[in-house]
């Protein structure tokens, strides 16, 4: 009998030890799949942001070039060649065989090209002619006109120089913005004016703040121009026309060279100057010579009176004892 019941309580042990394992594996099971279905949204929503950030990212890499560094947002400069404000500047000498030719083509280049003619010098005729022209041109042609204007003859010299004008612009807009806001203000004040001290000061202070206002205008129209338009001074010069001039030297040879120059020219000019003088002196000086010795010869003769004597002459008269 007590055999019976200790098996029988085994069989309910391993009966409830089984339950409880079934128990513990279900829940298992469900703390697990709770747990991906929770996990599974995070993990898709973060999947769908890496996309997201890999998909923006050639798009933020790629803002620098698409719209520029000087775009409103980024605050740095534009470094890009064809964003800045440049003026070319450039002078050349070409000798041709016919200079007023050759000047009335180089005048209807620059017009195709959309410039115009600023200046036109003429000196002599002929084949020492020298035509000097300054060539208003576009710049974006400047180049091209140069080259197209050395091909017409025989190019002596070349000179072409550049200004970055980009920091000048953007101060000159930035000053420009602050004076119109100066203005504006002054025109407000004038407008709320009680008084006649209070409206005199006031037209005064506006139209100081007006002149500063068109004299930065007029140095932005200036750049402008100066960008907008490439200055080119183009000599054009026959064949007989004379060589450039050499650039001035320096150094101790180069002055003493120019003082001796400056001796010899002096010196050539008083043997001139005496040359001049020495007939003016033979003619009027010999006379004024020979009279100023007579002269001195008579002073020097004893003066005789005819037939008066002397006086005898008195003893020197003695002091008494």
């Amino acid at each position: 009998m007590d055999g019976q019941v200790i098996r029988h309580r085994g069989r309910l042990l391993a009966v409830t030890a089984l339950a409880a394992a079934l128990v513990l594996t279900g829940c298992g099971a469900d703390d697990s799949g709770t747990a991906d279905k929770a996990v599974a949204p995070a993990v898709a929503h973060g999947d769908a942001a890496q996309r997201d950030n890999a998909a923006a990212a050639p798009e933020v890499a790629g803002e620098p070039q698409k719209g520029g560094a000087g775009q409103a947002g980024t605050g740095a400069p534009d470094l890009r060649v064809d964003q800045r404000a440049i003026i070319y500047t450039g002078s050349m000498r070409v000798q041709v065989d016919d200079v007023d030719g050759e000047a009335r083509e180089v005048s209807a280049l620059v017009t195709r090209s959309g410039g115009f003619i600023g200046g036109d010098q003429r000196r002599s005729a002929g084949a020492d002619a020298v035509a000097e022209l300054q060539l208003r041109v576009p710049a974006e042609k400047f180049t091209a006109v140069v080259d197209e204007i050395a091909k017409r003859g025989s190019q002596q010299s070349r000179e072409i120089s550049t200004e970055d004008a980009t920091e000048a612009i953007v101060d000159l807009d930035a000053r420009i913005t602050s004076q119109r806001a100066r203005v504006e203000s002054a025109r407000r004040l004038l407008a709320r004016a009680s008084s006649i001290t209070d409206l005199v000061s006031l037209e005064n202070e506006l139209g100081r703040r007006e002149a500063d206002l068109a004299s930065l205008e007029a140095k932005k129209r200036r750049l402008a121009d100066l960008t907008a338009l490439s200055t080119i001074t183009v000599t054009l010069v026959g064949p007989a026309a004379k060589a450039t001039e050499e650039k001035a030297e320096s150094g101790f040879l180069v002055g003493l060279k120019g003082g001796w120059k400056a001796f010899v020219a002096s010196l050539t000019v008083l043997l001139t100057v005496l040359g001049a003088l020495l007939p003016w002196l033979v003619a009027f000086g010999v006379p004024v010579a020979a009279l100023l010795l007579v002269l001195r010869r008579r002073r020097k003769a004893p003066v005789v009176t005819a037939g008066v004597s002397a006086p005898p002459p008195v003893p020197a008269a003695r002091s008494a004892p």
